[in-house]
C-alpha cells in the first residue's frame, strides 16, 4: 500500500517515469485528474484550476504571501466580496487550490499503490507512512533535448517550454510558501536521468518501493 511522489526538472521524463513505474507495480497513476477532484471540490470548471496552475505570480502574490502558505479567512471572504461572490459560490485561488491539493492528495495517499505526479506531493505527503519520494534532474541540454523527441517539436519551442514551465513551477511552489522543491534532503531517492535511461530509472524507484 505504498504511495510514491515523482517531483521533477521539466523535461526529466516525470511522467513517462510515472507511467512507467505505475504499471510496473500495478498502482494508479495520478496526474492531470487532480485537476477533475480540485475542480469538483471547489465547484468550479477545470479550465479555472488550470489558470491557477499557469498562474504567473505577480503584485498579488507578493501581498497575500504575509498571509503564510493559507490566506486568512477574513482575507478570503474580503476577496469573495470584491467579486461578488458569496463564500457557497464556486472560487478558487492559488492559496484555495493548495488547501484543496492537501485535502485530495491526502485522500490519494490513505488509498494508497499510487504514483503521484507533482503538485506538491512531497511537501503535502512529507511525513506520511510508506510514501517514498523521488526527485528527477537532468541537464538543462538533455531536458531539452527530450522534449524535442518526445513531443516532435522544435529545439528552440522545447527550450522554451521547459524554461516557461520552471517559472510555473517555481508560482505554484509559492503558494506553499517554499522555495527548497529541488533540496535533496527532501527526497529518498534522486535521479539524474542525464545518468541513466528511463527503464534503469523505474527501476530504482520499484525497488525503493520494495516491488
Amino acid at each position: 500500500m505504498a504511495v510514491i511522489t515523482i517531483s521533477r526538472q521539466f523535461g526529466a521524463g516525470g511522467k513517462t517515469m510515472g507511467q512507467m513505474v505505475a504499471d510496473k507495480l500495478d498502482y494508479i497513476l495520478v496526474d492531470e485528474d487532480i485537476i477533475e477532484r480540485v475542480a469538483l471540490e471547489a465547484n468550479v470548471s477545470p479550465d479555472w484550476v488550470k489558470s491557477i496552475e499557469k498562474e504567473a505570480g505577480g503584485r498579488l502574490l507578493k501581498y497575500i504571501s504575509g498571509f503564510g502558505p493559507f490566506r486568512k479567512k477574513a482575507f478570503v471572504e474580503h476577496t469573495l466580496k470584491d467579486e461578488g461572490k458569496s463564500s457557497a459560490d464556486g472560487y478558487i485561488d492559488g492559496y484555495i487550490y493548495v488547501e484543496l491539493l492537501h485535502k485530495i492528495i491526502g485522500q490519494i495517499a490513505e488509498e494508497g499503490d499510487a504514483v503521484i505526479i507533482g503538485r506538491g506531493g512531497q511537501y503535502i505527503l512529507q511525513n506520511h507512512k510508506d510514501v517514498y519520494h523521488v526527485m528527477m534532474v537532468a541537464a538543462l541540454e538533455d531536458r531539452v533535448k527530450f522534449m524535442e523527441v518526445n513531443y516532435s517539436i522544435s529545439h528552440r519551442k522545447a527550450k522554451q517550454i521547459v524554461k516557461k514551465m520552471r517559472n510555473r513551477r517555481i508560482n505554484l511552489y509559492g503558494y506553499f510558501g517554499r522555495e527548497d522543491y529541488e533540496a535533496p534532503y527532501l527526497y529518498h531517492l534522486v535521479l539524474n536521468m542525464s545518468k541513466l535511461n528511463i527503464e534503469k530509472g523505474a527501476d530504482h524507484i520499484c525497488k525503493l518501493a520494495g516491488g
